[in-house]
């Protein structure tokens, strides 16, 4: 699960040890560097190394990326912030710079329309910031809700699971239901934006999105992997071996059974967030050849004369 909009305890340069003239070469091989001697796996254990990795690597996030480099060398920490608006910040610095404070009446000023009602500065913050800075309500008032995006490995989709995320800073243990799928929402009660005046906060909703596996496919619920098979074995059937997310299963390879034959596991597919029935696995049948020699070009000789016919007769654009 990767980092979502995360906000650094320090500056972001000096995270990753580079002036804010560095290049985005420079970034890079500062970013692999620190990450390499920090990484968990180098670190077993090392509570101290696994939350510099995270640092490191949600620095990294921002300045790898030229268009949220530009916006932190801008605006600072405040781009990080969930819900900013880097054109109603700059609408607000120009209104500062002009000598703005205390309440103000925007009237139609920059896009603001409240009807010419005074807003005071913590209004003006809610409208840059989602809710994340408002100060000064009147009365308790809750937070607004803040969304992030959030990539699901398809295991987890499949097994559910419970995994950290960094959001705004803020290390989160998130549940991840089983079924979970492409526009799924997962609601943290509380995360959001603070309330004003002792009002709750906000809720965080974050808007799943499954990361490709490079094995397994995906159609709805459904699940495809191919299957490797010998040519003894698609010609005499067999039993094999296939993982799966919950396991290895036996499955029966029927005897003739032709490269793209789709097996079915019932069952073994995606759950369904609502309950309904569950997806299936298909197992794809790929032969896979020996490896050729002259052994092997003996051995298929005799196959031309089991052949029916052209088995490329049927194909026509």
């Amino acid at each position: 699960m990767r980092y979502l909009a995360p906000v650094a305890p320090r500056d972001l340069y000096g995270i990753l040890g580079v002036p804010r003239t560095a290049s985005a070469d420079e970034i890079k091989k500062a970013y692999r560097r620190l990450a390499h001697r920090h990484h968990p796996d180098k670190n077993p254990g090392n509570q101290q190394a696994e939350e510099r990795f995270k640092e490191i690597t949600a620095a990294h996030e921002v300045l790898g990326d030229p268009k949220r480099r530009k916006l932190y060398d801008e605006f600072g920490a405040d781009s990080l912030r969930s819900g900013f608006d880097p054109a109603k910040a700059e609408q607000y610095r120009q209104w500062q710079r002009q000598g703005g404070g205390g309440p103000v009446d925007f009237g139609g000023f920059g896009g603001f329309e409240h009807g010419g009602a005074p807003f005071d500065l913590g209004s003006i913050f809610e409208q840059i910031f989602g809710g994340g800075a408002a100060r000064a309500r009147r009365g308790p008032a809750r937070g607004q809700d803040a969304r992030a995006t959030v990539e699901v490995e398809l295991a987890d989709a499949v097994l559910g699971a419970e995994r950290d995320l960094r959001v705004d800073g803020r290390t989160l243990r998130v549940k991840i239901p089983p079924g979970v799928a492409d526009g799924s929402q997962i609601r943290l009660a509380g995360q959001g934006a603070p309330g004003g005046g002792g009002g709750p906060a906000g809720d965080l909703y974050l808007e799943v999105r499954l990361r490709p596996h490079p094995l397994v496919r995906r159609d709805g619920r459904d699940l495809a992997l191919d299957l490797p098979v010998t040519v003894p074995e698609a010609v005499n059937g067999a039993e094999v071996t296939l993982p799966t997310f919950e396991g290895p299963v036996r499955l029966k390879v029927p005897a003739g059974a032709q490269a793209g034959t789709r097996l079915r596991l019932k069952g073994k597919g995606l759950p369904d967030l609502k309950g309904g029935a569950r997806g299936d696995l298909y197992a794809v049948v790929k032969l896979v050849l020996p490896e050729p020699d002259e052994r092997l070009r003996e051995a298929v000789r005799p196959l031309e004369g089991l052949y029916k016919g052209d088995p490329r007769a049927a194909i026509s654009l």
